[in-house]
């Protein structure tokens, strides 16, 4: 009996792709709209002179009892994921890639007034291989939320550290919390006090198999200029001239890598500032402040220089303290432009390159 085989139970050839592709799009060329979405709407696509009228009627209503089973989000598409061959670009490693500025409240330990909560702003990124397309991002979020009730220090840091490396398959990673600290200060004579709050930001590091602890503080004083002073005496004493020195709000941006023990507390690195810089801007002033204050200054007028140097004389001192970069920008009350400088010791924080827009966020903002 000689039995014929049937082409479809052999292998289609591209030939026979193309015969049936000029076939349905002839047969398509003269079909309904209706005939067409009946058969397949995809069928339309055939036709790109004509527009795609037998597209679905899509639901407009949000569907809130529909579940996403764990069999639903296992077809969802994932592009982060995706092959080496959906990258756009160099196939070159990025040093940094992540989420920044998520907000919630945080606790922190203090050195003098127990634990305290405070709005913090969360930065955390890690590395991506050149090989990769890309990494999920809110798996960072959720990495830090696992640690987010407890009170941090740098050791709940280095836990969610190791949790961002693990999660999103990164060889090096960084997380930065970022907030403002209240400290209770005494004014200079009347015996006031008032909240002063400081922009502290802690920073762990992983690079290279590495490891750094660093945390950032800006410190807001008060700097007045010595030529100006002493142009002002000599106005006073050679022809009996009122004449007043020129002073200005002045910020330190000073960073610190923690190296040792015991722990440097946030009031620790604020009373560092305030003994090489005395002059710090006042919370509750009452006359007797105010003259203080002018006395205080007097006593100590400083350049931009100096003040780079002091705060150096102080972090140098300290056998906790590494590597550190002061960032000193006194915002000129007589000039049009402001004064600044930028003093490194150690390699972590030396750069050849300043970010363009450095010394503009060194203002405080109250």
């Amino acid at each position: 009996m000689n039995v014929q085989t049937s082409k479809t139970q052999t292998q289609l050839t591209r030939e026979d792709a193309e015969e049936a592709l000029e076939r349905l799009r002839a047969w398509a060329q003269q079909a309904s709209v209706t005939e067409i979405a009946e058969l397949d709407p995809a069928v339309a696509r055939l036709l790109p002179d004509q527009p795609l009228a037998n597209y679905p009627e899509l639901s407009r209503q949000y569907p809130g009892d529909f579940e996403a089973t764990p069999e639903y989000r296992a077809t969802l598409p994932d592009l982060q994921n995706g092959p080496e061959s959906l990258i756009k670009g160099e196939k070159q490693q990025i040093q940094h890639v992540g989420i920044s500025n998520f907000r919630l409240p945080i606790r922190f330990h203090t050195r003098d007034n127990g634990d305290i909560a405070l709005e913090t702003s969360v930065t955390g990124t890690v590395s991506l291989e050149a090989d990769k397309k890309g990494i999920n991002m809110s798996r960072i979020m959720r990495s830090f939320y696992k640690h987010a009730e407890k009170t941090f220090s740098f050791s709940v840091m280095e836990a969610a550290l190791a949790d961002y490396i693990t999660d999103l398959e990164s060889f090096d990673a960084r997380l930065q919390m970022r907030f403002s600290y209240p400290m209770k200060i005494k004014s200079l004579r009347s015996g006031l006090e008032g909240y002063q709050y400081y922009d502290i930001a802690l920073e762990k590091v992983q690079q290279g198999g590495a490891t750094h602890k660093i945390m950032h503080l800006d410190y807001v004083y008060s700097s007045t200029c010595p030529c100006s002073l002493e142009l002002s005496e000599h106005a006073r004493i050679s022809r009996r001239q009122l004449a007043t020195p020129h002073s200005q709000r002045s910020v330190a941006r000073i960073s610190v890598e923690i190296v040792d023990r015991p722990r440097v507390w946030f009031e620790d690195l604020i009373d560092l500032a305030r003994e090489a810089v005395p002059t710090e801007t006042q919370v509750m002033v009452k006359r007797e402040d105010e003259q203080a204050f002018a006395e205080l200054n007097a006593a100590n007028p400083i350049f931009v220089e100096d003040a780079a140097r002091l705060f150096c004389e102080k972090l140098k001192a300290d056998p906790r303290i590494g590597d550190f970069r002061v960032i000193a920008s006194h915002q000129e009350s007589l000039h049009s432009h402001d004064a600044v400088s930028v003093l490194t010791d150690g390699p972590l924080f030396a750069s050849q390159s300043i970010d363009p827009k450095l010394f503009t966020t060194l203002f405080h903002v109250g």
